[in-house]
């Protein structure tokens, strides 16, 4: 996907986070004050560490101060966590309800061409991996890099010519954010592919065990279903390889920072111009910027998963629903049905179900379709409900196509017992309702 596309789909994503607006807001005016916070322990080292273990003079304040500000920044990490986290489980119970409805909506076709752990997957990992990308990762990215801006404040605020050093990783820091994020993007697009077909074979095999037991076929299935395994497995590897990798680059670049950043402080100090308190604050503001650092390259792989998740998840909502363009009422109908040299074929076959089909069933008489299995007497059956359209001819209802008359009209006169019994999870009167 291009860069162009990943934008659109991420700007689409963010959408659904607007509801949630006043609560992301409090959560991120909760990190920040967090962030003030941690920067206000880090600037408090330095006075425990001149005046306790230099000039040997102890004040209360100090440890009443830390207290205090440990205190606030434990609490408002707590207001953020639950804001981000309401808001984040809001958008994808938001995202699912919206999914599972456009599924009841879509022709009988689109059942046809993906199977049903494929939704399944969509509706569970999907939607909650587009939820992630949507709020969690701004939490990460908002949480650390005010985290990170505080840190370099009171970096600067200590000794801006210590500082200076960190503007060596900027330029390597970015080039790997880049690269890696383009591996993301194109790992996690597969890993749920994957997911989605092993989903498939499992859901096949468990549901035609018998079939599979008759024929010995365990061994066929197994081997099917181990390849498909292999396969993911060697994806997630990849995917954690990447992210390790790059946790490495990270650490390695804080080291040598870290490095960099003695050897200025010493000189500065043999100038007078830095106090033992002073370098105490500037080694423990940099070793703490090494774990944001490495959180932030960690978002990476939660947005590209998103961003992966949300393009299965749009292919879905933005497919065409059933066609409902009925207009007249249809309260009780009579009864009359009347096929007119109907054809029907399944999406993506050649072959015909049914060829010039021509019949009437009059109100009060039994009517049997007869046939042997595969003939197209499901089919025929499944026309009259519109779960499928007709390839060529039209099926009336007293008198006018079935297209004429709202679904929800036309479904309401029909009963159908099907050939595979399914048993709601509920009260008996509920699957009888």
């Amino acid at each position: 996907m291009s860069g162009d596309a990943t934008q659109a789909t991420y700007r689409r994503l963010r959408r659904y986070a607007r509801p949630y607006r006043g609560l992301i807001a409090i959560g991120i005016l909760a990190m920040a004050l967090e962030a003030a916070a941690s920067a206000g322990t880090l600037k408090l080292l330095g006075p425990i560490v001149d005046d306790i273990f230099v000039r040997h003079a102890f004040s209360y304040w100090l440890p009443g101060g830390l207290v205090l500000l440990l205190l606030a920044r434990g609490l408002f990490g707590l207001v953020a966590d639950y804001a981000i986290a309401r808001s984040g489980r809001g958008v994808a119970r938001d995202l699912r309800l919206q999914l599972m409805a456009q599924y009841l909506r879509l022709p009988g076709a689109r059942f046809d061409a993906e199977p049903v752990p494929s939704m399944l997957t969509r509706l569970g990992a999907d939607s909650e991996q587009v939820a992630q990308a949507a709020v969690d990762a701004l939490k990460v990215m908002v949480s650390n890099v005010l985290g990170i801006v505080a840190t370099l404040g009171i970096m600067v605020w200590t000794s801006w010519r210590v500082s200076l050093v960190l503007l060596l990783l900027a330029p390597a820091m970015a080039w790997m954010m880049g690269k890696v994020g383009k591996r993301y993007r194109r790992l996690n697009h597969a890993i749920q592919e994957s997911a989605a077909q092993m989903l498939q074979t499992a859901d096949q095999a468990l549901n035609a065990q018998q079939d599979v037991k008759a024929y010995g076929a365990q061994d066929a299935e197994m081997g099917r279903y181990g390849a498909q395994t292999l396969q993911n497995l060697r994806l997630a590897l990849k995917i954690e390889v990447t992210r390790g990798t790059l946790s490495m680059l990270v650490q390695v670049l804080g080291a040598l920072g870290v490095a960099v950043m003695l050897v200025v402080a010493g000189l500065e100090a043999a100038k007078g111009r830095l106090t033992a308190g002073d370098f105490m604050t500037l080694m423990t503001a940099m070793v703490s910027l090494v774990p944001s650092l490495r959180q932030l390259t960690n978002v990476q792989s939660m947005l590209q998963r998103g961003i992966s998740s949300a393009e299965r998840v749009f292919s879905v909502l933005d497919a065409a629903p059933e066609r409902d363009a009925g207009t007249q009422p249809l309260a009780r109908a009579r009864g009359l049905l009347e096929f007119r040299h109907v054809d029907a074929r399944y999406e993506g076959s050649e072959a015909l179900a049914l060829h010039d089909v021509s019949f009437v069933a009059r109100p009060g008489t039994v009517t049997a379709i007869v046939g042997r299995s595969g003939s197209g007497k499901s089919t025929l059956a499944k026309l009259i409900p519109r779960f499928y359209e007709p390839a060529a001819g039209e099926v009336l209802l007293d008198g006018l196509p079935l297209a004429d008359y709202p679904l929800a009209d036309l479904r309401r006169q029909v009963a159908m017992v099907g050939q595979q019994v399914m048993l709601f999870d509920g009260s008996v009167a509920g699957n009888v309702a």
